[in-house]
Parts: structure tokens; C-alpha cells; sequence
């Protein structure tokens, strides 16, 4: 068994991907079919302020093209939908629709029923320990919801 920081790294990102993968399948027998990761993070960017496709962009570390799309995309299922800004009537504002508020409630459902199968696979003890030694290593708030590219970090937080 290699101890590589390659392979711790592989270890991590399989974790993550193993949850994924798993939660967007659950949403998928919940009524959420064609949900991937990318919405979640759009649509945590956009209720925390993501109001305009660059703001978006920005904030996912994305082009404004791929952001122009996860947003047709989330418009066409119904979980984004825009409203004119009262101030300047050529532009609109993005928000999150009662569905796609729905979905966010059931995604964070979905992945503490997840986290509730790996406690039971391998011990409540066992899941603390390795959440701790994790919070240890890369902190609190090391990761932002609406931020999943490689530069996830709060630029405030040093």
C-alpha cells in the first residue's frame, strides 16, 4: 500500500467523488434527474449573491460562456429564474426558484443520509476522527460553497 502524497490526494478526491456520485444518484430517484455537482455550487454562488452571469462566472471560476449555460440549464428546469432590477430595466437579476430551493433541501438531506452510511460502515469514532484530523489539515472554512474551482479559498481568510 503506497503512502504517496499522490495517492493521499487520489484518496481525498475519490472521497469526495464517491459522495458525489452517490448524492447525484439519490437525487435522481428523489425526482431530480440531470443534477450535477456544478448546479449545486451555481446555485450557492447565486444565493449568496451571484446575481448576474459575470458575477457567476467570477465566482465559479468559470467563462462567462459556462456560466451562461449552467444558468440555461438551471433556468430550463425551473431552479433559476430572473427578475428585472427595478433601477435599470435592461437588466435582470438571477434568484433562486422554490424549486430549486427544494432541490438544495433535498441535497443536504440526501448527504447526511450518505455521511450516516459511512458512520455505520465504519464507526461513529472512526467517521469524528477522520473529520477532525481533515478540519486539522485544511481548516474550518478552507472551502467556499460557491466556489468550485481550484481557487476555492476565501480570499479574506489567509
Amino acid at each position: 500500500m503506497s503512502r504517496s502524497g499522490a495517492d493521499l490526494a487520489l484518496l481525498l478526491l475519490a472521497g469526495f467523488r464517491t459522495l458525489a456520485d452517490r448524492a447525484t444518484t439519490e437525487l435522481t430517484e428523489r425526482g431530480y434527474e440531470d443534477v450535477r455537482t456544478v448546479h449545486d455550487f451555481a446555485l450557492h454562488s447565486i444565493l449568496s449573491g451571484a446575481d448576474s452571469v459575470s458575477e457567476l462566472a467570477r465566482r465559479m471560476s468559470v467563462t462567462r460562456q459556462a456560466a451562461a449555460k449552467t444558468i440555461a440549464v438551471l433556468e430550463e428546469r425551473g431552479y433559476v429564474a430572473r427578475r428585472p432590477d427595478p433601477a435599470d430595466r435592461r437588466r435582470t437579476h438571477l434568484h433562486v426558484t422554490e424549486h430549486g430551493l427544494a432541490l438544495l433541501g433535498q441535497g443536504e438531506a440526501v448527504f447526511d443520509e450518505l455521511r450516516e452510511r459511512w458512520e455505520e460502515q465504519v464507526g461513529a469514532e472512526s467517521l469524528a476522527v477522520l473529520e477532525e484530523a481533515l478540519r486539522s489539515l485544511v481548516g474550518d472554512r478552507a472551502i467556499r460553497l460557491d466556489s468550485p474551482g481550484w481557487i476555492a479559498r476565501d480570499p479574506d481568510v489567509p
